[in-house]
């Protein structure tokens, strides 16, 4: 197969295996999917899903959440893993979204790659889940399935990302990078295949025979 083909390939099978494509992380407005992708950084999105009830039942939007203490968020979230920093983003980008932004959450790259905590990853689960922005935010999942189905040979997400965008329609980012997930938890993950165990990898890694 072609990259072109692989990718044709990969975005029907995907989507007959998903045709719903709902967003992991349990939230109910933007500011608490942004909160809660920040959560997320080397952590299960099912332990942020166990966490954020109890913090959200404390303080649920950037106004209350500012007056929060920093050692009372790290209490509570102290189960995700680097709560020192993640207690102290979500302090900050709470009390920045009130002081700049009317305590609305940006709905721009820019804005939101500037708060504390917010990578481009980040930004890009925010943009398109709580914006309709086409992104493809390139998780660990992502980024092993680019490389097994040789859609990238990129190293690093960024790359990755623009390989991704080359190859398939803009239409496609929002729901093929969730699709991408949850294929890589379920059937393509980094134990239980190595590129040739999974019905997309042995497809779309299929060597031709001579004389076939």
């Amino acid at each position: 197969m072609t990259r072109a083909q692989r990718a044709t390939y990969i975005s029907q099978r995907l989507a007959e295996l998903y045709p719903e494509t709902p967003i992991p992380l349990v939230h109910k407005d933007a500011y608490t999917l942004l909160v809660a992708v920040v959560l997320s950084a080397r952590c299960t999105d099912a332990k942020v899903n166990q966490i954020t009830p109890k913090l959200f039942a404390l303080a649920d939007t950037p106004q209350t959440m500012m007056r929060v203490s920093v050692a009372e968020i790290q209490k509570i979230i102290r189960p995700c893993g680097l709560s020192p920093q993640k207690s102290r983003a979500i302090s900050e980008l709470s009390r920045i979204l009130v002081e700049e932004h009317g305590g609305e959450v940006p709905s721009t790259f820019e804005a939101l790659e500037r708060l504390p905590g917010v990578g481009h990853k980040t930004a890009s689960v925010v943009m398109s889940q709580a914006f309709g922005v086409p992104a493809v935010p390139v998780d660990t999942h992502v980024q092993r399935l680019a490389g097994r189905w040789k859609l990238s040979r990129a190293r690093n997400p960024v790359e990755t990302e623009r390989d991704i965008k080359e190859l398939f329609p803009e239409s496609e980012w929002i729901p093929l990078h969730l699709r991408m997930i949850y294929y890589g938890r379920q059937y393509c993950t980094a134990r239980s295949c190595d590129g040739t165990v999974c019905e997309i990898c042995r497809t779309v890694n299929a060597r031709v025979r001579p004389g076939n």
